[in-house]
């Protein structure tokens, strides 16, 4: 059969808004998806729909198919998208009334049976990822526009293949090359140059605007990765190996529909901005599902102090000082108290900005006059009364409310999945063909070392590349190098203990790593890195963004040959 066109037109809720257009009118396609929903959107929509129940959904995605319906109809290009977040049924409404008012004949359909929340008293919402089979249902019955609440971001692409190639449920090596091929596409343009640790080395005009990728799906489960012609970014090995990386834990990353092995995946260049994966092997999913919990934690307030010039550790235990007398002194202290210092400041400093630091205090407790009149008022009080130089970035507010995630699982036959169609028809969709329980992939043996030779401290990322990223409360960082000899170093010296020593803020905490030979890559899963999840900022960089480049800018001894 021919290869099936799948193209992204979101990565996030917030995500470029003429990505649509761009996708249908920069060549062909059968498939265009939109990926909007993380762990805080799940958050953000459910505080959208205790304001309006008839809300819930991305909106964004409604005033995108206003411009582009028409075009995505007489194009004849089926749009699948997860913008139903907490309400599909609601979007689903929503779009036929656009189309009504538009004068376009589409059919609509959505799914259901991810929400939970009626299960899960105290949360927000809580929400388990459904597969793709919900969506190929729907497709071959006939829906021009597939709605999804919760499923996972792959399932975007594995109904489409689902239904286009008629694979059965057990076909678990075809299912896995989809879901890997989702999986680099998920994202947007992070597959095509976007937050690529070798940027410098791609034509800096091509970075200004990357496109959007697409994949072209084959039958057998493998697939190319490649972009419109004409569009920007640049699509290569290590513009997927990247993206292959990102948020993910050891060789086996488990969804509802198939186990795909990531240590199976074989890369390779088959022309200009245009990767080949394929190789992919599946087994069975797991016995459960992931569920996503979202709930309010309380009320977080910062305030950041700035320290300029001499003394910086004087002036921090200064104003610390000061400030915990006060809160010990308010009427109720906050449950949760955190200070951080940034030495930000340089000596003999051209410009005050880069003569100074930065003290950060956040604060939380479930009641919000706690983290506000108690925060703001001792810190605003000191201000003739502090250490030299006194001022903060902004004054503190009365404290806004945060959220906690967390993943559990949950019996995948409790769940029902449901393809819900453009005539009001509703079909059930079957469970699992087959699982089997999760268990770690033995570490493969480790490639020849290097002979000895000289050696020059430099940073890491000069001959690694990284991406990192968050799962709740842990984070991710996945490094790879581009050659076999660099592979033969990397693997034998950054074990868990090197990494821990390049990043302390990791040496108290679990930290797994996973070997992955054909990617030339390690992944080291950091468990509790993040606290309770990205709503609750637990951590400067709260989502682990820059983690991985913090560990590239690192530096440790590399063999001569390699730089």
């Amino acid at each position: 059969m021919r290869p099936l066109r799948i193209g992204n037109a979101s990565g996030f809720y917030g995500d470029r808004f003429d990505a649509l257009r761009e996708m249908l009118t920069g060549g062909p396609l059968d498939v265009v998806t939109g990926d909007y929903l993380a762990e805080l959107t799940m958050l953000i929509l459910g505080r959208d729909r205790l304001k309006n129940p008839t809300g819930g959904y991305a909106r964004t995605f409604l005033r995108q198919l206003e411009e582009c319906l028409g075009l995505a109809h007489a194009r004849g290009v089926r749009i699948v998208t997860n913008a139903g977040g907490l309400n599909p049924a609601g979007l689903a409404d929503a779009v036929r009334e656009l189309a009504d008012r538009l004068g376009i004949p589409v059919r609509v359909a959505h799914v259901e049976g991810d929400d939970l929340t009626a299960s899960h008293p105290g949360t927000l919402a809580a929400h388990a990822y459904l597969g793709g089979h919900g969506i190929a249902t729907c497709l071959r019955e006939g829906a021009d526009i597939v709605v999804t609440g919760r499923v996972t971001d792959a399932a975007l692409v594995t109904g489409p293949a689902v239904a286009h190639f008629g694979w059965t449920p057990d076909q678990y090596d075809r299912l896995a090359g989809a879901v890997v091929a989702g999986h680099i596409l998920e994202c947007g343009t992070q597959a095509t140059g976007g937050n690529y640790s070798f940027f410098t080395e791609l034509p800096p005009t091509a970075l200004r605007r990357p496109g959007f990728p697409l994949a072209e799906i084959h039958e057998d489960g493998s697939s190319v990765i490649t972009k419109h012609d004409g569009t920007g970014g640049a699509v290569d090995v290590g513009t997927v190996t990247a993206q292959l990386l990102y948020e993910t834990t050891g060789a086996r990353y488990a969804g509802p529909d198939v186990t795909a092995r990531l240590d199976t995946v074989r890369l390779t260049r088959e022309g200009a901005d245009r990767v080949r994966v394929e190789g992919v092997r599946g087994e069975a999913p797991p016995p459960t599902l992931k569920v996503g919990l979202n709930r309010l934690g309380g009320f977080r307030n910062e305030v950041a102090f700035v320290l300029t010039g001499l003394d910086i550790e004087a002036k921090a235990a200064y104003v610390r000082t000061q400030m915990e007398e006060a809160l010990a002194a308010a009427k109720a202290r906050p449950a949760e108290v955190r200070w951080d210092l940034a030495r930000t400041d340089h000596p003999d400093a051209p410009t005050e900005e880069t003569a100074s630091a930065l003290l950060r205090l956040v604060v939380r407790d479930p009641v919000q006059e706690t983290v506000g009149r108690a925060l703001s008022g001792a810190a605003i009080e000191l201000a003739l009364a502090s250490y030299p130089g006194f001022h903060v970035l902004a004054p503190p507010g009365n404290g806004s409310p945060y959220g906690i995630f967390e993943a559990v699982p949950v019996d995948r036959d409790t769940v029902g999945h449901v393809a819900v169609l453009h005539d009001g028809r509703r079909i059930p969709v079957p469970s699992a063909h087959d699982t089997r329980v999760l268990d770690d992939v033995p570490e493969p043996p480790p490639p020849e070392p290097l002979p000895p030779g000289p050696t020059r401290r430099a940073p890491l990322g000069l001959v690694a590349g990284a991406r990192s990223g968050d799962k709740g409360g842990d984070a991710n960082v996945g490094v790879w190098v581009r050659t076999d000899s660099a592979w033969r170093w990397l693997a034998h010296t950054l074990t868990v203990d090197r990494f821990r020593a390049l990043l302390p803020e990791t040496a108290g905490l679990p930290v797994v790593r996973h070997v992955l030979p054909n990617l030339r890559a390690v992944n080291f899963v950091v468990e509790g890195l993040l606290g309770e999840g990205v709503a609750a900022q637990h951590r400067f960089d709260p989502q682990a963004k820059g983690l991985g480049e913090w560990l590239r800018g690192r530096h440790l001894d590399i063999p001569e040959d390699l730089l």
